[in-house]
């Protein structure tokens, strides 16, 4: 897009009155936010506008020459059944207010009406519509099992499934405006998904990270708001916060579970109403920026020991992605551990050696606490000691161990030996990690690891050499 528009959709106006078109489509823009409008004096043109534009939502007249609202009410239901229409009419009438539902209106206001109603009804039509289209969208997508813009994800390494139906559910949601609630372990890639929907949305500002935890209530104020000159002591020139640095971009608050409950209150201000003061300001700035917030605790649990509010909660959860762990993403250790010891390579200015076959098996069986972040750490640091020819495995030996001495101190004697949500190893891993686990015990000795093993020497020797090969 070349510009932000919202909503995606188009919102026309059809009213016979130059001036209140004026009036109202300035009100919508500057207290709404909404400037993706078009503009109907003559309801006989109203189906033509439509026609010829991505009109989403109606915003009718009923009192109009030539062509009644009620009867474009009619038209526009039967022959766009889609789109959603709102009658705002000078007249307070309740049996035309019902009619008109009965036609099939959305809402039904007044002009004379409160503006924050007025507004708060087109707002709610808005989501309303966005939440259908997304979901047309969504069945589309998993029908078809396609991405319309794969080269957006192409530095996020997978070929599991789970992360594809992320990736088709962020296709569908990028347009909305409303905010992302990405969730997911440390180290599974939350920034790289956000980049990844800022850069989907087309928005024409940046992407600006905060992290929020650790921030009390004024810090945050400050950090996302920003200040007024003399807004308090040491204050001495304004200072434009990070919702004005993200400007018609993106704006993700990473690690939003350690936000205190006065922060939260802010935050949730911010959502509903769309705008902010900057602190010592009493002139009201609006957001132009989408926020995505990013946790890897549990929301809904923390929600209902009363450590986050319920209100904020179901406002961020309106989409939602959750990243799976590694450990659920067995067939992509392969992909990431060539990606990172590559990645790793030319960092350190060396050439990629080859990886003994059984490291594959040796990490499937790992649990990855600190999944993708952690193996990419665990590949640079193997390739900053590899003396050898081919990849040592002590690194990763040492990482599995660690954790293999903390799960065995802590496992219940009954418990299974695989876990029952994992997939299972195969017969030729699991041979695998018997031969490299010998040879550890045995330090290297091909004579004492077949012994350990139960097989001759040169059986061993021959399943060596076919695993390095």
């Amino acid at each position: 897009m070349s510009s932000n528009l919202y909503p995606a959709f188009g919102v026309l106006l059809v009213d016979d009155e130059a001036s209140f078109l004026r009036s109202f489509s300035l009100i919508l823009e500057t207290q709404g936010g909404i400037n993706h409008l078009y503009q109907c004096q003559d309801s006989r043109d109203a189906m033509q506008v439509i026609v010829e534009n991505p009109i989403g939502l109606v915003l009718l007249d009923l009192t109009m020459p030539h062509l009644s609202g009620e009867a474009l009410l009619q038209q526009i239901v039967e022959e766009h059944p889609d789109i959603g229409v709102i009658i705002i009419s000078g007249l307070n009438q309740l049996e035309t207010a019902v009619n008109c539902i009965r036609l099939g209106a959305y809402d039904y206001f007044i002009k004379t009406t409160e503006e924050n109603r007025l507004l708060d009804g087109i707002h709610r039509a808005i989501r309303m519509q966005e939440m259908r289209l997304e979901n047309l969208e969504m069945r589309r997508r998993f029908l078809s099992d396609t991405l319309d813009r794969p080269e957006v994800f192409a530095d996020i390494i997978t070929r599991d499934k789970g992360m594809r139906s992320v990736f088709q559910y962020l296709e569908t949601v990028s347009a909305s405006s409303q905010p992302v609630l990405i969730t997911g372990e440390s180290g599974t890639g939350k920034e790289a998904i956000a980049r990844a929907i800022h850069t989907l949305s087309g928005r024409r500002g940046p992407l600006v990270c905060v992290n929020v935890a650790g921030l009390d209530d004024n810090i945050f104020a400050d950090t996302l708001f920003g200040h007024q000159r003399g807004a308090f002591t040491g204050a001495d020139k304004a200072r434009a916060g990070m919702i004005d640095q993200a400007g018609g971009g993106t704006l993700l608050l990473d690690e939003i579970g350690d936000l205190s409950l006065a922060s939260q209150v802010k935050l949730l201000r911010l959502l509903q109403e769309g705008e902010y003061y900057p602190l010592g300001s009493d002139r009201p700035k609006r957001i132009h920026a989408r926020v995505l917030v990013a946790t890897h605790q549990d929301l809904d649990q923390k929600q209902r020991d009363g450590e986050f509010r319920k209100d904020l909660y179901y406002r961020l959860r309106t989409h939602q992605v959750e990243l799976p762990p590694l450990r659920q993403r067995q067939g992509d250790i392969p992909l990431l551990l060539d990606h990172f010891l590559a990645e790793a390579a030319e960092d350190l200015g060396r050439s990629k050696p080859p990886v003994p076959k059984e490291l594959v098996a040796l990490l499937r069986n790992y649990a990855f606490p600190g999944n993708v972040r952690e193996l990419r750490a665990l590949c640079f640091d193997a390739l900053g000691r590899h003396r050898g020819s081919v990849l040592s495995m002590d690194v990763f030996r040492q990482a599995v161990g660690q954790e293999g001495a903390i799960l065995e101190s802590e496992a219940d004697p009954a418990m299974p030996l695989f876990a029952p949500d994992q997939p299972l190893p195969t017969l030729q891993e699991v041979a695998d990690m018997l031969v490299a686990e010998a040879m550890e015990r045995a330090q290297g000795n091909q004579s004492r690891a077949s012994r350990l093993l139960g097989i001759s020497q040169p059986a061993l020797s021959k399943r060596l050499k076919k695993s390095q090969s």
